[in-house]
């Protein structure tokens, strides 16, 4: 697989597990605890995915063979640090709509 290919792989894995972290949000607002906890297993795996193809071309650099850096793959590595960034963000933000929840229903 060439690099443009492995960038378009990192591009499409991690933009589907930012949207399906997003998704999950939305389900958590409207009290779907057990559809949220779906999505972010779904987007979990997305994200694994995404990281497992960013790995193995810092291996092959680290192995000496050289990437040719273009905006492509900065453009995949921006999408990967989003992804990233929204796992962590929301899956805090679900913890506190469960507590909210569970606050409001007692």
């Amino acid at each position: 697989m060439d690099l443009e290919q492995v960038a378009f792989n990192i591009i499409l894995h991690a933009g589907n597990a930012r949207s399906s972290y997003f998704e999950a949000l939305g389900m958590a607002r409207e009290e779907k605890f057990p559809e949220a906890r779906e999505r972010i297993a779904e987007a979990k795996k997305e994200l694994v995915e995404a990281h497992r193809i960013q790995t193995h071309l810092l291996q092959q650099e680290a192995g000496g063979t050289r990437q040719e850096m273009s905006l492509l793959l900065i453009h995949a590595q921006d999408h990967l640090m989003t992804a990233i960034l929204a796992q962590d963000l929301i899956q805090e933000m679900i913890l506190m709509y469960e507590k909210h929840a569970s606050y409001t229903a007692n």
